[in-house]
Protein backbone atom coordinates (compact mmCIF):
# COMPACT_ATOMS: atom_id res chain seq x y z
CA UNK A 1 0.00 0.00 0.00
CA UNK A 2 0.92 3.56 -1.03
CA UNK A 3 1.83 6.17 1.95
CA UNK A 4 0.75 9.96 1.30
CA UNK A 5 1.85 13.13 3.21
CA UNK A 6 -1.66 14.25 3.25
CA UNK A 7 -4.62 12.13 3.79
CA UNK A 8 -8.00 14.07 3.30
CA UNK A 9 -11.22 11.89 4.91
CA UNK A 10 -14.02 13.03 2.99
CA UNK A 11 -14.13 14.78 -0.76
CA UNK A 12 -17.56 17.46 0.06
CA UNK A 13 -17.20 20.96 -0.02
CA UNK A 14 -14.35 20.81 3.34
CA UNK A 15 -12.41 18.21 2.25
CA UNK A 16 -12.00 19.51 -1.45
CA UNK A 17 -11.68 23.26 -0.57
CA UNK A 18 -8.52 22.31 1.61
CA UNK A 19 -7.22 19.96 -1.61
CA UNK A 20 -7.85 22.90 -4.32
CA UNK A 21 -5.81 25.41 -1.23
CA UNK A 22 -2.99 23.02 -1.03
CA UNK A 23 -2.79 22.71 -5.02
CA UNK A 24 -3.35 26.69 -6.04
CA UNK A 25 -0.86 27.43 -3.42
CA UNK A 26 1.90 24.64 -4.58
CA UNK A 27 2.21 22.47 -1.80
CA UNK A 28 1.08 19.54 -3.52
CA UNK A 29 4.64 20.12 -6.24
CA UNK A 30 6.48 17.37 -3.98
CA UNK A 31 4.09 15.78 -1.86
CA UNK A 32 0.98 13.26 -2.10
CA UNK A 33 -2.37 13.63 -1.13
CA UNK A 34 -5.17 10.59 -0.48
CA UNK A 35 -8.75 12.29 -0.26
CA UNK A 36 -10.90 9.18 1.24
CA UNK A 37 -14.66 9.78 -0.82
CA UNK A 38 -17.42 7.05 -1.15
CA UNK A 39 -19.41 9.18 -3.46
CA UNK A 40 -19.43 6.94 -7.27
CA UNK A 41 -19.55 10.63 -9.01
CA UNK A 42 -19.64 14.12 -8.52
CA UNK A 43 -22.72 15.91 -9.51
CA UNK A 44 -24.80 18.81 -8.31
CA UNK A 45 -25.86 18.10 -4.90
CA UNK A 46 -25.84 21.59 -2.74
CA UNK A 47 -26.49 24.81 -2.80
CA UNK A 48 -24.20 26.61 -0.79
CA UNK A 49 -25.07 30.56 -0.13
CA UNK A 50 -23.29 33.28 1.98
CA UNK A 51 -22.87 36.68 2.38
CA UNK A 52 -19.47 38.12 0.61
CA UNK A 53 -17.56 39.53 3.23
CA UNK A 54 -14.37 38.61 2.23
CA UNK A 55 -13.03 37.50 -1.21
CA UNK A 56 -12.67 33.58 -2.32
CA UNK A 57 -12.19 31.22 -4.97
CA UNK A 58 -14.72 30.61 -6.55
CA UNK A 59 -16.64 33.34 -8.15
CA UNK A 60 -16.71 31.38 -11.05
CA UNK A 61 -19.33 28.92 -9.72
CA UNK A 62 -21.58 31.42 -8.30
CA UNK A 63 -25.14 31.16 -10.01
CA UNK A 64 -26.08 34.60 -8.67
CA UNK A 65 -25.53 37.67 -6.50
CA UNK A 66 -28.44 39.57 -4.58
CA UNK A 67 -28.30 43.29 -2.98
CA UNK A 68 -31.72 43.22 -1.26
CA UNK A 69 -33.88 40.79 0.93
CA UNK A 70 -36.75 40.45 2.78
CA UNK A 71 -37.32 38.84 6.46
CA UNK A 72 -41.28 38.15 6.31
CA UNK A 73 -43.99 37.23 9.62
CA UNK A 74 -47.60 36.72 9.35
CA UNK A 75 -47.77 40.57 10.60
CA UNK A 76 -44.59 41.94 8.94
CA UNK A 77 -42.38 42.76 6.28
CA UNK A 78 -38.86 44.58 6.17
CA UNK A 79 -36.60 45.08 3.33
CA UNK A 80 -33.03 45.25 3.29
CA UNK A 81 -30.61 46.52 0.98
CA UNK A 82 -27.09 46.15 1.00
CA UNK A 83 -24.54 46.88 -2.03
CA UNK A 84 -21.23 46.22 0.69
CA UNK A 85 -21.72 42.62 1.09
CA UNK A 86 -23.48 40.82 -1.55
CA UNK A 87 -25.85 37.16 -0.93
CA UNK A 88 -23.96 34.63 -3.12
CA UNK A 89 -25.21 31.22 -4.12
CA UNK A 90 -22.52 28.90 -5.27
CA UNK A 91 -23.33 25.81 -7.36
CA UNK A 92 -21.94 22.68 -5.81
CA UNK A 93 -21.98 21.12 -9.52
CA UNK A 94 -19.94 23.83 -10.97
CA UNK A 95 -17.59 23.81 -7.48
CA UNK A 96 -17.03 19.85 -7.78
CA UNK A 97 -16.18 20.25 -11.85
CA UNK A 98 -13.70 23.58 -10.89
CA UNK A 99 -11.62 21.38 -8.31
CA UNK A 100 -11.77 17.93 -9.77
CA UNK A 101 -11.03 19.16 -12.94
CA UNK A 102 -7.50 21.47 -11.57
CA UNK A 103 -6.49 18.15 -9.14
CA UNK A 104 -6.82 15.58 -12.02
CA UNK A 105 -3.85 17.65 -13.27
CA UNK A 106 -1.51 16.24 -10.61
CA UNK A 107 -0.75 12.86 -10.30
CA UNK A 108 0.16 13.44 -6.73
CA UNK A 109 -3.18 13.39 -5.59
CA UNK A 110 -5.49 9.91 -5.58
CA UNK A 111 -8.88 9.39 -4.50
CA UNK A 112 -9.83 6.40 -2.90
CA UNK A 113 -13.16 5.06 -1.63
CA UNK A 114 -11.32 3.43 1.94
CA UNK A 115 -8.71 4.95 4.56
CA UNK A 116 -7.87 1.22 4.82
CA UNK A 117 -6.90 1.35 0.75
CA UNK A 118 -3.62 3.34 1.95
CA UNK A 119 -0.97 3.45 4.49
CA UNK A 120 -1.62 7.12 6.89
CA UNK A 121 0.23 5.98 9.98
CA UNK A 122 2.48 8.96 8.89
CA UNK A 123 0.47 11.23 7.02
CA UNK A 124 -1.56 14.43 8.21
CA UNK A 125 -4.84 13.47 8.55
CA UNK A 126 -7.70 16.12 7.42
CA UNK A 127 -11.26 14.81 8.88
CA UNK A 128 -14.73 16.14 7.45
CA UNK A 129 -16.32 12.88 8.52
CA UNK A 130 -18.49 12.57 11.65
CA UNK A 131 -17.41 9.24 12.55
CA UNK A 132 -21.06 8.26 14.97
CA UNK A 133 -24.53 8.69 14.35
CA UNK A 134 -25.23 12.47 16.04
CA UNK A 135 -27.99 13.04 18.36
CA UNK A 136 -31.17 13.56 16.73
CA UNK A 137 -32.62 14.89 19.68
CA UNK A 138 -30.51 17.40 19.34
CA UNK A 139 -31.33 20.74 17.54
CA UNK A 140 -30.51 21.00 13.70
CA UNK A 141 -30.96 22.76 10.72
CA UNK A 142 -32.78 20.08 8.15
CA UNK A 143 -33.96 21.55 4.71
CA UNK A 144 -35.45 20.53 1.62
CA UNK A 145 -35.66 22.98 -1.71
CA UNK A 146 -36.14 22.61 -5.39
CA UNK A 147 -35.01 24.46 -7.98
CA UNK A 148 -38.11 25.54 -10.16
CA UNK A 149 -38.69 26.78 -13.27
CA UNK A 150 -42.20 28.97 -14.76
CA UNK A 151 -42.89 29.00 -18.29
CA UNK A 152 -43.54 32.87 -17.57
CA UNK A 153 -41.76 35.52 -16.04
CA UNK A 154 -42.68 35.72 -12.50
CA UNK A 155 -39.92 35.98 -10.20
CA UNK A 156 -37.85 39.89 -9.22
CA UNK A 157 -34.23 38.45 -9.90
CA UNK A 158 -33.20 41.23 -7.49
CA UNK A 159 -34.06 40.44 -4.01
CA UNK A 160 -34.10 37.29 -2.62
CA UNK A 161 -36.66 36.27 0.66
CA UNK A 162 -34.16 35.48 3.16
CA UNK A 163 -36.68 34.41 5.94
CA UNK A 164 -40.66 33.73 5.32
CA UNK A 165 -42.26 32.75 8.89
CA UNK A 166 -45.70 33.22 7.31
CA UNK A 167 -46.09 29.28 7.20
CA UNK A 168 -46.95 26.32 9.68
CA UNK A 169 -45.03 26.60 12.65
CA UNK A 170 -46.35 23.54 14.01
CA UNK A 171 -44.49 24.06 17.79
CA UNK A 172 -41.27 24.54 16.21
CA UNK A 173 -39.36 27.09 14.00
CA UNK A 174 -39.98 26.88 10.43
CA UNK A 175 -39.36 28.95 7.46
CA UNK A 176 -39.22 29.08 3.40
CA UNK A 177 -36.45 30.60 1.69
CA UNK A 178 -36.80 31.90 -1.80
CA UNK A 179 -33.61 32.36 -4.30
CA UNK A 180 -34.54 33.85 -7.83
CA UNK A 181 -31.87 32.92 -10.12
CA UNK A 182 -34.04 34.22 -12.77
CA UNK A 183 -37.44 35.91 -13.51
CA UNK A 184 -38.81 32.30 -14.12
CA UNK A 185 -36.62 30.45 -12.12
CA UNK A 186 -35.67 30.12 -8.47
CA UNK A 187 -35.21 27.70 -5.51
CA UNK A 188 -37.64 27.44 -2.65
CA UNK A 189 -36.65 25.58 0.15
CA UNK A 190 -38.56 24.49 3.40
CA UNK A 191 -36.61 24.64 6.45
CA UNK A 192 -36.49 23.54 10.13
CA UNK A 193 -34.90 24.28 13.05
CA UNK A 194 -35.87 21.09 15.31
CA UNK A 195 -34.65 18.08 16.44
CA UNK A 196 -34.73 15.23 14.50
CA UNK A 197 -37.17 12.61 16.01
CA UNK A 198 -40.54 14.26 14.99
CA UNK A 199 -41.34 12.37 11.65
CA UNK A 200 -44.26 14.43 10.87
CA UNK A 201 -41.90 17.49 9.76
CA UNK A 202 -40.87 15.38 7.05
CA UNK A 203 -43.62 16.00 4.68
CA UNK A 204 -41.21 18.16 2.39
CA UNK A 205 -42.55 17.74 -0.36
CA UNK A 206 -46.42 18.28 0.64
CA UNK A 207 -44.75 21.78 2.28
CA UNK A 208 -43.00 23.20 -0.76
CA UNK A 209 -46.05 22.20 -2.99
CA UNK A 210 -48.27 24.28 -0.87
CA UNK A 211 -45.95 27.22 -0.32
CA UNK A 212 -45.16 27.46 -4.27
CA UNK A 213 -49.64 27.03 -4.37
CA UNK A 214 -50.89 29.19 -1.64
CA UNK A 215 -47.95 31.87 -1.01
CA UNK A 216 -46.12 32.07 -4.28
CA UNK A 217 -49.54 31.74 -6.36
CA UNK A 218 -47.93 29.70 -8.82
CA UNK A 219 -49.87 26.84 -10.33
CA UNK A 220 -47.43 25.81 -13.54
CA UNK A 221 -44.49 24.96 -12.69
CA UNK A 222 -41.58 22.23 -13.52
CA UNK A 223 -38.82 20.82 -10.78
CA UNK A 224 -35.23 20.77 -12.14
CA UNK A 225 -33.26 19.85 -9.25
CA UNK A 226 -33.47 18.67 -5.51
CA UNK A 227 -31.48 19.08 -2.52
CA UNK A 228 -32.06 17.65 1.10
CA UNK A 229 -30.22 18.19 4.10
CA UNK A 230 -29.61 18.17 8.00
CA UNK A 231 -27.01 20.18 9.77
CA UNK A 232 -26.26 19.73 13.34
CA UNK A 233 -26.51 22.88 15.60
CA UNK A 234 -24.21 21.60 18.47
CA UNK A 235 -21.05 20.97 18.33
CA UNK A 236 -20.24 17.04 18.17
CA UNK A 237 -17.84 15.05 20.63
CA UNK A 238 -15.25 13.88 18.42
CA UNK A 239 -12.74 11.16 18.72
CA UNK A 240 -9.75 13.53 20.98
CA UNK A 241 -6.42 12.46 18.35
CA UNK A 242 -4.28 15.05 18.54
CA UNK A 243 -2.78 13.43 14.78
CA UNK A 244 -6.32 14.15 13.11
CA UNK A 245 -7.20 17.89 12.31
CA UNK A 246 -11.06 18.44 11.97
CA UNK A 247 -12.43 20.30 8.93
CA UNK A 248 -15.88 21.53 8.16
CA UNK A 249 -18.22 20.60 10.63
CA UNK A 250 -16.86 18.29 11.79
CA UNK A 251 -14.20 21.18 12.72
CA UNK A 252 -16.63 23.63 14.20
CA UNK A 253 -16.89 25.69 10.72
CA UNK A 254 -21.12 25.68 10.89
CA UNK A 255 -22.12 29.29 12.87
CA UNK A 256 -24.46 27.31 15.35
CA UNK A 257 -27.24 29.46 14.98
CA UNK A 258 -27.39 30.26 11.50
CA UNK A 259 -26.04 26.96 9.75
CA UNK A 260 -23.62 29.03 6.97
CA UNK A 261 -20.63 27.18 6.74
CA UNK A 262 -19.27 27.86 3.24
CA UNK A 263 -17.04 31.01 3.74
CA UNK A 264 -15.79 29.28 7.18
CA UNK A 265 -14.56 26.86 5.36
CA UNK A 266 -12.99 28.82 2.87
CA UNK A 267 -10.95 30.93 6.00
CA UNK A 268 -9.89 27.80 7.75
CA UNK A 269 -8.82 25.96 4.40
CA UNK A 270 -6.44 29.15 3.84
CA UNK A 271 -5.47 28.74 7.76
CA UNK A 272 -4.40 25.61 7.34
CA UNK A 273 -2.44 25.90 3.79
CA UNK A 274 -0.78 29.19 5.66
CA UNK A 275 0.58 26.88 8.45
CA UNK A 276 1.01 23.60 6.49
CA UNK A 277 4.22 23.20 7.31
CA UNK A 278 4.00 23.47 11.21
CA UNK A 279 0.65 22.87 11.04
CA UNK A 280 0.48 20.44 14.98
CA UNK A 281 2.22 23.75 16.47
CA UNK A 282 -0.04 25.81 15.01
CA UNK A 283 -2.93 27.26 16.98
CA UNK A 284 -6.81 25.93 16.43
CA UNK A 285 -8.36 27.57 14.26
CA UNK A 286 -12.18 28.48 15.84
CA UNK A 287 -14.93 30.68 14.78
CA UNK A 288 -14.79 32.95 17.74
CA UNK A 289 -15.12 32.13 21.49
CA UNK A 290 -17.97 35.07 21.89
CA UNK A 291 -19.49 33.29 19.06
CA UNK A 292 -19.97 29.99 20.34
CA UNK A 293 -21.26 32.15 23.54
CA UNK A 294 -23.90 33.87 21.57
CA UNK A 295 -24.73 31.09 19.65
CA UNK A 296 -25.27 29.12 23.09
CA UNK A 297 -27.48 31.28 24.32
CA UNK A 298 -29.95 32.02 21.68
CA UNK A 299 -30.38 28.60 20.54
CA UNK A 300 -31.35 27.67 24.32
CA UNK A 301 -33.78 30.11 23.68
CA UNK A 302 -34.70 29.12 20.76
CA UNK A 303 -35.68 25.49 22.37
CA UNK A 304 -37.21 26.73 24.79
CA UNK A 305 -39.51 29.31 22.79
CA UNK A 306 -39.55 28.54 19.31
CA UNK A 307 -43.02 30.55 19.42
CA UNK A 308 -41.20 33.35 19.89
CA UNK A 309 -38.38 33.14 17.31
CA UNK A 310 -40.21 34.73 14.21
CA UNK A 311 -40.40 38.18 15.93
CA UNK A 312 -36.89 37.67 17.69
CA UNK A 313 -35.61 36.58 14.12
CA UNK A 314 -37.19 39.58 12.08
CA UNK A 315 -36.14 42.20 14.76
CA UNK A 316 -32.54 41.05 14.76
CA UNK A 317 -33.06 42.10 11.43
CA UNK A 318 -33.93 45.73 12.36
CA UNK A 319 -30.63 47.07 12.75
CA UNK A 320 -28.17 48.14 9.87
CA UNK A 321 -27.50 45.87 6.93
CA UNK A 322 -24.01 45.99 7.46
CA UNK A 323 -24.40 45.31 11.44
CA UNK A 324 -26.58 41.79 10.78
CA UNK A 325 -24.38 40.71 8.00
CA UNK A 326 -21.16 41.12 9.78
CA UNK A 327 -22.88 39.53 13.02
CA UNK A 328 -24.06 36.76 11.13
CA UNK A 329 -20.71 36.38 9.33
CA UNK A 330 -18.34 36.36 12.24
CA UNK A 331 -17.18 39.65 11.55
CA UNK A 332 -18.42 42.43 13.99
CA UNK A 333 -17.09 44.22 17.06
CA UNK A 334 -18.30 44.52 20.09
CA UNK A 335 -20.47 47.95 19.04
CA UNK A 336 -22.42 45.94 16.27
CA UNK A 337 -22.60 43.00 18.89
CA UNK A 338 -24.35 45.15 21.18
CA UNK A 339 -26.59 46.61 18.75
CA UNK A 340 -27.91 43.08 17.93
CA UNK A 341 -28.10 42.15 21.36
CA UNK A 342 -30.06 45.15 22.35
CA UNK A 343 -32.92 43.58 19.29
CA UNK A 344 -33.78 41.04 21.65
CA UNK A 345 -36.64 40.76 24.86
CA UNK A 346 -34.32 40.88 27.76
CA UNK A 347 -35.90 38.89 29.81
CA UNK A 348 -36.05 35.66 28.23
CA UNK A 349 -32.46 35.99 27.37
CA UNK A 350 -31.36 36.27 30.51
CA UNK A 351 -33.20 33.61 31.72
CA UNK A 352 -31.71 31.53 28.81
CA UNK A 353 -28.08 33.66 30.37
CA UNK A 354 -28.11 31.66 33.71
CA UNK A 355 -30.22 28.46 32.93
Amino acid sequence: MKEFNYVIIGGGCAGLSLAYELEVNEKLKDKTLAIIETREEYKRDKTWSFWKVFDHNFDDCVIKSWNNFTINTAESSNELNNKKFPYQSIDSGKFYKKINSRLSNNSNVSFFKNLKEIKSENSIIFNSVFEEKLDKSNLWQHFQGIEIETPKNIFDEEIINLMDFNCDQRNDVHFFYTLPFEKNKALVETTWLSNLEDQSLGDYDLQLENYIKNNLGIKNYKINFTEKGAIPLFYPTLTNDKKVINIGSAGGMTRLSTGYTFLNIQEHSKYLVKNIDNIYKAKIFKLGKKYQFLDKVFLRVLKEHPEKMPKIFFNMFKTSPNTIIKFLSNKSNMIEDINIISKMPKLIFLKALFN
